[in-house]
């Protein structure tokens, strides 16, 4: 009874065969800042298995672990890199809306969000490896779908006219596309069974001490 209320509490899981995990960074941007109370002009965290495993946003300005496993797992290193990568893409995402404003003609009297999701599934194999099934590359502006990376092709989908001229610019771009392919199918599934061995590694330090 209290190593399965022990699993609860840490919300971790075991490796089994034929199980599917998944790892999903999110970003999200405003065009300015709202004064409301938890709400800031930029955010980023990945989500280990839809459980939030690190955060930043644009008013603390740094990269930190939601799990106890990784905090304790990670170096600092991981961290101080993980931080001024976020910074980076904060800055980048200020000048796409910009960009993207201008674009469809808004002016700044209203709030614009553009949004970012990136990540991949996998599933377990008997020898526990981990085996690449989806991965997921899309941007969503003001509540719409805006552009998404087909894997399977090696393209990347307009969902609104706006779009068009990003997707043309992207589809040009080879050395993109094979980063991003390559990112979804290999780096991010690494990622994700490191992330779960780790996870797994607290679950089994529990189990011991609860077993004394």
């Amino acid at each position: 009874m209290l190593l399965i209320a022990s699993l609860v509490l840490l919300g971790t899981q075991l490796m089994v065969n034929g199980e599917r995990h998944s790892l999903i960074y999110t970003y999200s941007a405003l065009s300015k800042p709202v004064d409301l109370p938890g709400i800031h002009e930029f955010t980023a965290m990945g989500l280990l298995d839809d459980r939030p495993i690190d955060y930043y946003d644009s008013e603390t300005k740094v990269k930190v672990p939601k799990q106890p496993w990784m905090k304790e797992r990670l170096k600092q290193d991981y961290w101080d890199k993980g931080t001024q990568s976020r910074r980076s893409k904060q800055q980048w995402f200020k000048v796409n809306i910009d960009i993207l404003m201008k674009r469809m003609r808004q002016n700044d009297t209203d709030v614009h969000v553009l949004q970012w999701m990136h990540g991949c599934e996998g599933d377990v194999q008997p020898d526990g490896s981990l085996k690449f099934v989806n991965g997921m590359d899309m941007y969503n502006y003001d509540g719409d779908d805006f552009l998404s990376f087909d894997d399977a092709n090696g393209v990347w989908i307009a969902s609104v006219e706006a779009a068009l001229p990003t997707k043309r610019k992207w589809d040009g771009v080879q050395v993109l596309k094979e980063y991003t392919q390559g990112y979804l199918e290999s780096e991010c599934v690494k990622w994700l069974k490191e992330f779960m061995e780790c996870r797994q590694q607290q679950l089994k330090e529990v189990c011991k001490y609860d077993k004394k």
